[in-house]
């Protein structure tokens, strides 16, 4: 198995929450976009630790390099992973630091009319002012991420003949087969879990809007 079914799940569910995300924002559906952040956040924060407790092939040790590795790559003198080439583990690191850098300053954003985070009201104007500031750039660079990610998929999938789609789907690619077994789902359930807890517990202490006065 070359991705685990944990792996591949949360591939697919950013794929749906992302842009879905992105719409709710632009038609103002607020509650809805709200729920997609939650969402991507417990997803993204899951992934992260996934990269350490998950499946040989889904962890970061197994994929990422140094520098050194990914210019030996571009040279065409490196090689990468079973999962992915040097470049595309950067690539990954990236989008998941986007993503959690876009769905944790959500939580302290403001629109003054529709939307309060759930955590506005723990930080001061100037973290405000950051996190606002934060989540429209992240989200500036993780278009521009995402559209490098798809041009290179769809690269190695017509261009080079690396049916990396059907891969991400079925967790197998010819040529490119796992070298060990993957682990329990049950541990990714478990994992997800307590990250959704946890998300849970800060919500419920997060500070109240002050009281309106008349």
């Amino acid at each position: 198995m070359l991705w685990d079914l944990p792996t591949r799940l949360c591939h697919w569910l950013l794929v749906v929450c992302v842009p879905a995300a992105w719409l709710s924002a632009e038609m103002a559906w607020v509650e809805v976009h709200q729920w997609l952040g939650y969402t991507v956040l417990v997803l993204v924060v899951s992934r992260i630790l996934w990269g350490f407790v998950g499946s040989r092939h889904a962890r970061f040790s197994d994929f990422v390099t140094g520098p050194a590795g990914v210019i030996a790559y571009l040279k065409g003198a490196g090689a990468g992973s079973a999962g992915h080439n040097p470049l595309g583990s950067w690539s990954v690191l990236l989008l998941l630091a986007l993503l959690l850098a876009q769905a944790v300053s959500g939580l302290f954003n403001s629109d003054d009319v529709f939307y309060t985070g759930p955590l506005y009201y723990a930080a001061d104007a100037s973290v405000r002012d950051t996190m606002g500031l934060v989540h429209e750039v992240a989200f500036n660079l993780l278009l521009a991420l995402v559209a490098l990610h798809v041009g290179a998929v769809l690269y190695h999938q017509y261009w080079r003949g690396e049916p990396l789609v059907q891969a991400m789907v079925r967790g197998k690619a010819v040529g490119r087969e796992g070298r060990v077994a993957p682990v329990s789902s049950w541990r990714a359930a478990a994992v997800l879990v307590l990250v959704a807890l946890g998300l849970w517990a800060v919500l419920a202490a997060a500070p109240q809007p002050p009281p309106l006065m008349w």
